[in-house]
């Protein structure tokens, strides 16, 4: 073989020997180094799952808040309308200046002149305790009552109107409060009265959401908690207040118009429970003044006394029944 042949297969050798030495030699380092990448990720793998109990799950935690939070404005709730069936907070919502106190002691008064005067005349004491119990226990209570109702009539009436002035008042730049004060001296009463102090509190330093919760107190219906929640987003979140009241004022509009087409189909109702309950005593009555002689054995034995008290009784159930099936919520 010539030397020139024999030099060059010598050199290409030498240089394939080399040249694999060299890649054999990245290799392996990379392979090196990829091995102790995925040790240390091993590793922190192993530390993780070591330290795993120690998780908190953020999702069920924000679960429990949610919970807890509507669990407490559900309490809430309960609680405002407890408060409101109170003889105290009646008297608040009747915008009546005396005391439980003495409406306590007026009705007791009522109730033993009431039980006194048909002793006095005559009657039995069973029948002369329970005129006395209806006119000391029922009668102011359902005088309450009605003040209660007409008073919240004529504030849902008026108060979308109220709605309908602050929208024109912030669209053309008025500040709430300023549209707030020109309802509590324009507006009829009862609005002008409430809206009067609630600006009168919010004058002296008494936050907004305070002022509208005293509000409620006084005048317990959802518009009024509609419009304390408006106010309290808009306060948080920010937005076009004047586009809320509008919406609001559309929606008490809505509700004020569906509680009239509730009131027409119920009236037939209402009046048939009406002459069903005053028929009765009115025959009675009648009876009474045109034949006393045919009445005098339920007046005056006790037979007529037990059977007098016991359909009294009856009719007082079956009144209740018909009111609770002719009044509707709404």
């Amino acid at each position: 073989m010539e030397p020139t042949l024999m030099l060059g297969l010598l050199v290409a050798i030498g240089v394939a020997i080399v040249g694999y030495m060299i890649f054999d030699s990245d290799n392996s380092s990379s392979k090196k180094r990829v091995g102790k990448l995925a040790a240390t990720t091993a590793g922190d793998k192993e530390k993780k799952s070591a330290f795993s109990f120690m998780k908190v799950d953020d999702s069920s935690n924000r679960r429990k808040q949610i919970e807890n939070s509507l669990a407490e404005l559900e309490k809430s709730q309960k609680d405002k309308k407890k408060k409101s069936k109170s003889l105290k907070a009646k008297l608040i919502q009747a915008n009546l200046k005396t005391t439980v106190q003495n409406f306590t002691i007026m009705s007791a008064v009522i109730g033993i002149i009431g039980a006194g005067v048909p002793i006095f005349l005559g009657a039995s004491p069973l029948i002369s305790a329970g005129i006395g119990f209806v006119l000391g226990f029922g009668v102011p209570r359902f005088i309450l009552g009605a003040i209660i109702t007409r008073r919240q009539k004529a504030f849902t009436s008026h108060f979308s109107d109220a709605m309908d002035i602050i929208v024109r008042g912030v669209r053309t730049g008025l500040p709430l409060g300023d549209c707030l004060r020109m309802i509590a001296h324009e507006a009829p009463q009862p609005v002008g009265g409430e809206f009067q102090r609630l600006v009168e509190g919010e004058s002296v330093g008494v936050p907004l959401e305070i002022c509208i919760e005293r509000m409620y107190e006084r005048m317990p219906l959802s518009e009024v908690n509609f419009f304390g929640t408006v106010l309290s987003i808009q306060r948080s979140t920010g937005g076009n207040l004047g586009e809320s009241l509008d919406n609001l004022s559309k929606v008490l509009r809505g509700r004020k118009l569906l509680r009239e087409k509730i009131k027409a189909l119920a009236a037939e109702a209402k009046v048939s429970a009406i002459i069903i309950g005053v028929l009765p005593p009115g025959v009675m009555a009648m009876v009474s003044v045109v034949s006393p002689d045919y009445m005098h054995d339920l007046y005056f034995t006790k037979t007529g006394q037990t059977n007098l008290m016991i359909s009294g009784l009856m009719m007082a159930f079956g009144i209740f029944v018909m009111r609770k099936m002719i009044n509707f919520k709404f």
